[in-house]
């Protein structure tokens, strides 16, 4: 597939853009967590971050990643938060029936070698089936870096993608 003919796979995406666009309040706004939340969540579709806590634009910083779990990245996007961008709360937010915590590594390599005829050398998703166990040792490393020690607010919760419901576990 040629990169430069990409535009017309995104034409329903780049329209729904424009209707955005022409009514959006978003101009003006600094970068700071008006609310003072970052939260750290799974890609899952079913998951609306700033809904589900009654927020809107510009209230938190929002890091994603498979399984909702705390990588690098997130570190960096913590530390930066807390420091630069007026974060003082963490909130760690796995859910219910995800993927990510269905089973091991290797059994979400074999549904990818499934899926793409490839072998996935080198490719770690990060799975892992004790998800609240997994959940407790992310907050741990966030709440003893030395970044964010006592700079914020760290906790657990698991959102239930049925319900819609928050209950903090650690």
């Amino acid at each position: 597939m040629d990169d430069s003919t990409t535009t017309g796979d995104f034409a329903d995406l780049l329209e729904a853009n424009r209707r955005y666009a022409a009514t959006a309040d978003v101009a003006g706004f600094d970068g700071i967590a008006r609310a003072g939340v970052a939260m750290v969540t799974c890609m899952d579709s079913r998951i609306d971050p700033l809904a589900m806590l009654g927020l809107s634009h510009g209230d938190a910083k929002i890091l994603r990643t498979p399984g909702g779990h705390v990588t690098p990245d997130t570190v960096v996007g913590c530390v930066l938060g807390v420091h630069l961008l007026g974060v003082q709360r963490i909130m760690v937010v796995p859910h219910t029936r995800c993927a990510m915590a269905s089973g091991t590594d290797e059994e979400i390599l074999d549904r990818v070698r499934q899926a793409s005829g490839l072998e996935p050398e080198g490719f770690v998703p990060g799975a892992d089936p004790d998800q609240l166990g997994r959940l407790r040792a992310d907050l741990q490393l966030l709440r003893e870096h030395p970044l964010l020690a006592g700079r914020a607010t760290v906790a657990g919760f698991l959102y239930d993608v049925d319900s819609g419901l928050l209950t903090e576990v650690a």
